[in-house]
């Protein structure tokens, strides 16, 4: 069986093993293939596999061989997946391997935005504490998260486990959207997404980026949330008008975003979220924990070995 990873240095940089794949056919692995070079390296494939490198209708229609695509990640958006239906490929991704890492995030965003965290570190380092009279040093408000509500769009895994784990902190805790195994975590009460946007002093989203949801977060939207909220968006960056945002954040309309993804990614230099006033971004790296990359390899194998063994293993079609 013939193997293709057209780019395999974002699940494993190096500290990964690809032994269980490796094990299953010939084995070819790429670091990062560009769109234009995806029918020659993958000409000969019958098992293709790809993190972010797409595969379009075009480049399908050109791989004869081909007989199975592996997203390795859980939004396959960048596989063109009516087209591999139509030629009978099977189609895989990979849920739920990162919805703790995600969680963990979504609150390293919370408290950085309630305490300052990232501004108090620079101004001790900047002699600011040595300097100070007293023991304790604050230039800022600082903010308890315990009775604030929380507000969750799009109640699925990792979206539950923000829930919980905003519970677990005393928040109140809100939610939009149809809970993954039918019900939302006890202590969550499921209301309008009107109410979510004006209701919550934080709004985390975690729903997929679908033609319903994009711009979801609006200047409409934006318009509803209390000045004193914080957005925190760790899904997918298509979700928020980023120019409304912006606008919403330098003119005082909400208090704070953290954000681990942009619509475009890497970032343009003129994103307007870039240097927005307290906006905080990183680089989409919310998933990349090496345990939840560790589960995503052993998933993305287990998913091959089942189609291997003819059955279906996280079968997106057919």
């Amino acid at each position: 069986m013939n193997i293709v990873i057209l780019d395999g240095y974002t699940l494993n940089p190096g500290d990964l093993s690809w032994g269980g794949l490796e094990d299953a056919g010939k084995c070819t692995i790429y670091e990062r293939t560009p769109e234009e070079e995806v029918v020659s390296r993958a000409q000969d494939a019958e098992i293709l596999l790809t993190n972010k490198t797409p595969i379009r209708s075009k480049a399908i229609a050109q791989l004869p061989r081909l007989r199975y695509i592996g997203v390795l990640a859980t939004g396959y958006n960048i596989v063109d997946v009516p087209a591999a239906t139509e030629r009978g490929i099977v189609v895989t991704n990979v849920p739920a391997y990162a919805t703790m890492s995600v969680a963990q995030l979504v609150f390293a965003h919370l408290f950085n935005l309630t305490h300052r965290i990232g501004h108090h570190t620079d101004a001790v380092r900047n002699g600011r504490w040595s300097e100070s009279r007293d023991f304790s040093f604050r230039d800022s408000p600082l903010i308890e998260v315990s009775g604030l509500t929380l507000g969750i769009v799009g109640i699925g895994q990792i979206g539950g486990a923000t829930a919980r784990a905003g519970l677990a902190f005393g928040m109140n805790v809100i939610g939009f959207g149809t809970p993954s195994g039918g019900g939302s975590p006890a202590g969550v009460r499921l209301t309008s997404l009107d109410e979510v946007f004006s209701a919550s002093d934080v709004l985390s989203l975690h729903c997929p980026l679908t033609p319903s949801t994009r711009e979801l977060v609006n200047r409409d939207r934006l318009a509803r949330m209390k000045r004193t909220s914080f957005l925190i968006n760790t899904s997918r960056g298509g979700l928020i008008d980023e120019e409304a945002l912006a606008e919403a954040l330098n003119k005082g309309k909400i208090a704070g975003a953290g954000l681990d993804v942009l619509t475009s990614e890497p970032p343009r230099a003129d994103n307007p979220l870039l240097d927005a006033k307290n906006c905080f971004i990183t680089p989409h790296f919310a998933w990349a924990t090496t345990a939840a990359r560790a589960r995503l390899m052993a998933e993305v194998t287990e998913n091959v070995l089942a189609f291997l063994a003819g059955k279906r293993r996280n079968v997106l079609n057919g």
